[in-house]
């Protein structure tokens, strides 16, 4: 049986291996046993008329315009439900059916309004096609009788939503819509209200799109064959004249777009039907919000000052680069070779990363680099690295397709990687079981149509308590699988592991009060984990943000691997990457111990390789991480950053502590593509560039690679990777690359699981999924088939140790964070668009019984104080987050998220842990005292703005 589910016009999710022969239009046609007529038709180069009916969802059959002839049956089949028999005769045209097809068609013209000049989908309209198609000529039906566009009859236009419009009067009630959000999304916002000539597309509850239960993925406007749903870009600016095939710079789920443009003008993004991540599906940031990459906020004139109290001055791209080079020899010449660093981003293509840690390497001659993928996944790398041999998941994301069971764990799929969630929810609809464990109610626990088997609402901070929990039920209720581990993993290691989980203290009723989970509930998890048929597991932020964030990785794996859920179809270890190239930011040598391809700097022979490659000595010791940066700083010893595409002053924790880090420096270089925080302490700004004015790759969190394609030019006349080529060649080392393919072949030539990677294969492929070399050239969609990487896979003992970080007196509740659908991590591209009409400001969300007890109401202030600091939030009153345990995101810097998050990390990666903070929360009338100060901050950055970009600003 086929796994993928392609439709491709009508076809069932499941197609059999099995082929059959018939014949269409005197051709022979061989397909496989389970395809449709029109698929079948469609396939040999034969076009059947539809409009129902598109390659994206199930057969409805409903507006019969694909009906044919079958020899030996009656009537007229519609192609698109009618599955291909053996020995069928079929004839999709004859003088019949010409006719059928006219009338059909001249029934849906009569009530549509023939505007067809001035529409906005006129020259993209399958409608407007369908009708060339058949040979409408006229229409014999009168439009002085009851229809649905004319000034009396015609429902107003819905332009609540703030990309597209709906209008009713266009609507021919095809469905499509309504099955696109049904069968792609998993949403069941749209319905079909009334009967017959009643019958309309409603949302909710025959409200408008912006307040009924619509989450914006764009699927309904993919799908709709009129103008009824329509971009309000494309109204504005017209149909496209190109398009190019790019890749989403958000989630780490990596979602191919073509991009359709107007010479260097974007109109739309339109998800690709080819892109192996999405497969033609998209979310709100993806589809819609990418508006940003032309905002005014834009800065692209190269600016310098002396001190953070200075005006910055626009200089050129000459003078800039030769500035900061010159502060950084002087810097390295006063303090020592050791005295600067740089940072890489994880939103910044594989081949942009690359150089930044080589510049670092080569020009600077340290290790000093580090990523913010430290700060969110690199307990992903250390524990699969331990337990498995290879820093990534395993598997690829179709593989949820053939989960029997799948366990969720501090993760929120649907707001943080909603493409995925839709696939996970489309298999769940399908049968498999779902365990989800989070301390708070997420929207997989209940959601149309869906609903958890056990949530395990555990307290923040005891996840590996919960593991060992889980592993103790597993071990002595005898569900190891026994084969597996004996052929496939090492026998010491497992067995040291479970005499550890079999101990009593592991039990669920001895760990109950510690993770607050009924131990019954836990013992039902476990076993319908393990006796699942495939098991998979994904997890999030909320897993590795823990100061036992990498023991918990461990604890995955471990439970995988005696359950035998690694290697196949259907199972697996699968990290969700928050970024669009954490992965790929890893994989390219971002931390301060790693050279690319996750070989420890202290190796003579990997040093070697790169040495005859770079023409330098590499230092072999590891450097700074970025909190030994910054304690560096404050000590004297680090002067001078390099900041490629990071906010490191809203993404780490303790802000006040890296904002003094920071000010101690004599020369801090940002390059990005707004003024952000960080850059408020800069003393050299290099204009970035986005994802629409560069090429390269992405490598998202199934180890997909795939490119990135230029859309529009550089706003700053450079790119990302010249700007650093730029830099290394000013501070007197010879960077020389043409274009990032060279970039590309140089990173293949030196990293083992990248050695087939090249521009020509990817485009030839579509994207490939590392390791890819000499015995993987077509990639790796599943990792740990045979054998480990490893060779044999380690248990590891994970032994849970209580987080420093206790609630007291003083600090009663536990605050944890994640993020929201319509904003982006940090919120710099998302905050410049209208997602901010969904989620304007972050809320500190509070259980009734904890607000009632503090006097909160809905929508009050609230002062929440930690032991690093304080801050205000609105209040959001809600039973998703238990007793004792707050809630909020950290997209809006004005918030102060991370002014409260402590300096608390993973004792192996020092990852912070953002997902525990012994907080207080009180009722206020007025903002924080840090909250004052960032506002005054601000404010006096910005009067130093030149004074164009100071009004641009205002």
């Amino acid at each position: 049986m086929s796994l993928h589910r392609d439709h491709d016009y009508g076809t069932p999710a499941r197609i059999s291996e099995h082929w059959i022969d018939l014949n269409i239009d005197g051709l022979p046609v061989s397909v496989p046993e389970g395809t449709s007529v029109m698929r079948a038709a469609e396939e040999h180069g034969i076009r059947i008329p539809k409009l129902c009916a598109t390659d994206s969802i199930e057969p409805f059959g409903s507006c019969r315009l694909c009906l044919v002839e079958i020899e030996g049956r009656r009537g007229y089949p519609a192609s698109c439900t009618t599955l291909a028999e053996a020995g069928m005769e079929v004839r999709t045209q004859s003088p019949e059916l010409m006719e059928l097809r006219r009338n059909i068609m001249e029934l849906y013209i009569s009530d549509h309004p023939l505007d067809c000049l001035t529409c906005a989908a006129n020259g993209n309209c399958e409608l407007q096609d369908m009708a060339g198609v058949v040979g409408l000529r006229e229409v014999r039906y009168g439009m002085q009788g009851e229809n649905h566009f004319d000034a009396e009859s015609a429902r107003p236009k819905d332009t609540s939503n703030p990309y597209f419009t709906f209008d009713a009067a266009k609507c021919i009630v095809c469905s499509r819509c309504v099955r696109a959000c049904e069968e792609v999304q998993g949403t069941f916002a749209l319905t079909i209200s009334g009967r017959g000539f009643e019958s309309r597309v409603a949302a909710g509850q025959d409200e408008p799109f912006m307040t009924s239960e619509c989450v914006s993925c764009g699927a309904c406007v993919q799908a709709c064959p009129t103008a009824t749903l329509m971009e309000k870009s494309v109204i504005e600016m017209g149909q496209a004249e190109q398009s190019v095939v790019t890749t989403c710079a958000y989630c780490g789920v990596g979602c191919g777009f073509k991009a359709e443009v107007k010479g260097n003008q974007v109109v739309r993004m339109v998800p690709w039907k080819n892109g192996q991540a999405n497969h033609g599906h998209s979310c709100v940031k993806g589809r819609f919000a990418w508006g940003y990459a032309t905002h005014p906020d834009r800065i692209t004139t190269p600016m310098i000052r002396k001190s953070i109290q200075d005006p910055w001055q626009p200089v050129s791209w000459e003078e800039a680069l030769s500035y900061a080079a010159s502060e950084f020899k002087r810097i390295q010449a006063k303090y020592g070779r050791g005295a600067v660093g740089g940072i890489t981003s994880s939103r910044c293509t594989n081949e942009e990363t690359y150089l930044v840690q080589k510049l670092v390497r080569a020009a600077f001659g340290n290790n000093n680099v580090d990523t913010c993928a430290r700060v969110c996944h690199s307990p992903t790398g250390y524990g699969l690295k331990q337990t498995l041999g290879e820093s990534a998941g395993t598997q690829t994301f179709d593989s949820v397709l053939a989960a029997d069971v799948v366990m969720v764990i501090g993760a929120n799929p649907t707001d943080g990687h909603p493409v995925f969630a839709s696939q996970l929810k489309r298999r769940l609809r399908e049968g498999a079981r779902l365990i989800v464990v989070d301390p708070r109610g997420i929207d997989l626990v209940k959601s149309p149509h869906i609903q958890a088997d056990y949530h395990l609402k555990l307290l923040p901070g005891t996840n590996v308590a919960i593991l060992d929990a889980l592993a103790h039920v597993v071990v002595t209720e005898g569900l190891v699988d026994e084969d597996f581990v004996a052929s496939r993993c090492e026998v010491d290691s497992f067995a040291a592991w479970r005499d550890f989980v079999a101990l009593p203290e592991n039990a669920p009723e001895a760990l109950e009060a510690t993770i607050g989970v009924p131990a019954e509930q836990v013992r039902g998890a476990a076993r319908l984990f393990a006796e699942a048929g495939n098991a998979a597991i994904y997890y999030g932020l909320g897993v590795t943000e823990h100061s036992q964030g990498s023991t918990a990785v461990m604890g995955i794996a471990n439970l995988a691997m005696a359950t035998g859920n690694i290697g196949r179809l259907g199972v697996g270890v699968n990290p969700l990457r928050g970024q669009n190239n954490v992965q790929g930011s890893c994989d390219m040598g971002s931390f301060p111990h790693e050279l690319p391809g996750y070989r420890h700097v202290s190796d003579a022979a990997t040093r070697a390789l790169f040495e005859g490659e770079w023409g330098v000595q590499l230092d072999p010791e590891p450097g700074l991480r970025i909190p030994n940066m910054f304690e560096a700083a404050l000590d004297g010893s680090f002067k001078g950053l390099y900041c490629e595409g990071e906010d490191i002053v809203q993404s780490d924790p303790n802000t006040q502590h890296v904002q003094a880090a920071l000010s101690a420096m004599e020369c801090l270089v940002v390059q990005d593509i707004f003024l952000n925080e960080t850059a408020k302490f800069a003393h050299v700004f290099l204009p970035g560039s986005s994802f629409l004015e560069k090429d390269g790759t992405f490598t998202n969190a199934e180890r997909r690679i795939s490119m990135v394609r230029k859309v529009m030019p550089p706003l700053g006349g450079k790119a990302d990777w010249e700007v650093t080529v730029a830099l290394a060649n000013a501070l007197g080392y010879p960077m020389e690359y043409g274009h990032p393919s060279e970039i590309m072949d140089e990173i293949a030539r030196l990293t083992p699981t990248f050695h087939g990677v090249s521009y020509a294969r990817i485009d030839a492929l579509g994207s490939i999924q590392w390791p890819c070399n000499e015995t993987q050239p077509g990639g790796t969609p599943i990792m740990h088939v045979d054998a480990f990487v490893r060779g044999k896979g380690r248990f590891m003992v994970t032994r849970y140790i209580p987080t420093d970080e206790r609630v007291n007196q003083r600090f009663p509740l536990l605050l944890t964070t994640g993020r929201i659908l319509s904003q982006y991590n940090v919120g710099a591209q998302t905050r410049r668009t209208p997602n901010v009409e969904w989620h304007g400001e972050d809320r500190i969300e509070l259980h009734p019984h904890d607000a009632e007890e503090r006097g909160i109401g809905e929508g009050d202030w609230v002062g929440v104080s930690s032991r690093a600091g304080e801050t205000v939030l609105r209040a959001t009153i809600t039973e998703r987050v238990q007793p004792g345990v707050v809630y909020t995101t950290f997209h809006f810097p004005e918030s102060g998220a991370n002014v409260i998050t402590t300096d608390n990390s993973d004792w192996a990666t020092n990852c912070p842990e953002y997902k525990v903070t012994a907080v207080q929360a009180v009722k206020v009338d007025q903002p924080s005292e840090w909250q004052e100060r960032y506002r005054r901050f601000t404010k006096a950055q910005l009067d130093l703005l030149p004074r164009k970009r100071k009004r641009e600003a205002v």
